[in-house]
């Protein structure tokens, strides 16, 4: 949904949860890159999900993961236990 630069992407979760509703999604699996090559989620990746999901779920769309990408790896939110 969205351009960063090299080390910070704004995340607006009213945003997201507009996009799902323009789609008339009722769920979501969010992604995104870090450049740096190492997937392992910040504090900021975590709290953003978090407001995602409770602003989500104000309107009945549900999270089903985040995905972190960096290179060749990748890592889940929810298989980390975070979501």
């Amino acid at each position: 949904m969205g351009e960063g630069t090299v080390n910070h992407a704004p995340v607006y979760p009213r945003e997201v949860v507009r996009r799902a509703l323009e789609l008339s999604a009722h769920a979501l699996v969010l992604a995104h890159n870090h450049p740096s090559g190492d997937p392992t989620p910040s504090r900021a990746d975590i709290e953003v999900t978090k407001q995602i999901v409770e602003a989500a779920k104000a309107l009945a769309i549900q999270v089903h993961d985040h995905i972190i990408i960096a290179g060749e790896a990748a890592v889940s939110l929810k298989g980390l236990g975070l979501l």
